[in-house]
């Protein structure tokens, strides 16, 4: 397998999930598998795991690149585009920060539902593992869509369990990523995203989704056109 982010080829894995969030979303032992090893399973030279690597695919294809994302946005050709990153897109963070139009928008301090840019500003807005924090993911989508030009493309990924359809966590046990103690409720689990989370997208007004797989159902990244 290569990595997309800087060019490597070797990889080391080790487990992520822990036994209470594994038994708040009741996940099956192949669920655990396959999630361990998209958030586990990392790039032994740049530290990317394949959840970013799916997402720097989408990136890639969105530009319309061959090159690895880490030799990419040192190019001519990604010197104009302006794009936005909320919350750090993992281990694509130190990377997209080198985009001399990158603008980086912290999370919880950036409000999704109430994006402080003007309407039609960046040709990417990117986000990875954030929106199922967020209350209402459908109305922080179309705030990722208004702030998109004309032209613009949403890049994401959310954890998707692949054999059930979404729901949200209402009326449950609170489900955190994280420490509750460090992050407080900001890290709160919203929304468990299943095989239909694509709709959503398609609800907040988009015009068309492609999905972006590395090792099916381990990590899958959505590029959305506004």
């Amino acid at each position: 397998m290569l990595c997309t982010v800087c060019g490597g080829t070797e990889f080391t894995a080790q487990p992520v999930l822990w036994p209470e969030l594994i038994d708040q979303w009741q996940l099956s032992p192949a669920e655990v598998a396959y999630v361990d090893c998209q958030q586990g399973e990392c790039c032994s030279s740049c530290g990317a795991n394949l959840r970013s690597i799916a997402l720097a695919n989408a990136l890639r294809a969105v530009v319309g690149t061959p090159q690895v994302l880490r030799d990419f946005v040192g190019s001519a050709e990604a010197g104009p585009i302006h794009i936005l990153e909320l919350n750090e897109a993992g281990t694509l963070n130190p990377v997209l920060s080198r985009m001399p139009c990158h603008v980086f928008g912290a999370y919880p301090q950036v409000d999704m539902h109430a994006l402080p840019w003007p309407d039609e500003t960046f040709d990417i807005v990117v986000h990875s593992d954030t929106l199922e924090h967020v209350p209402d993911p459908v109305h922080a989508l179309v705030e990722c869509r208004r702030v998109l030009k004309p032209t613009g493309t949403l890049c994401l990924t959310v954890p998707i369990i692949v054999g059930r359809m979404t729901r949200g966590r209402a009326g449950l046990s609170k489900s955190y990523h994280g420490n509750p103690q460090q992050n407080g409720d900001d890290y709160v689990v919203h929304t468990e995203f299943g095989a239909d989370a694509w709709c959503l997208i398609f609800e907040a007004g988009y015009s068309d989704v492609t999905i972006f797989p590395v090792a099916y159902p381990a990590a899958l990244a959505i590029a959305a056109r506004r």
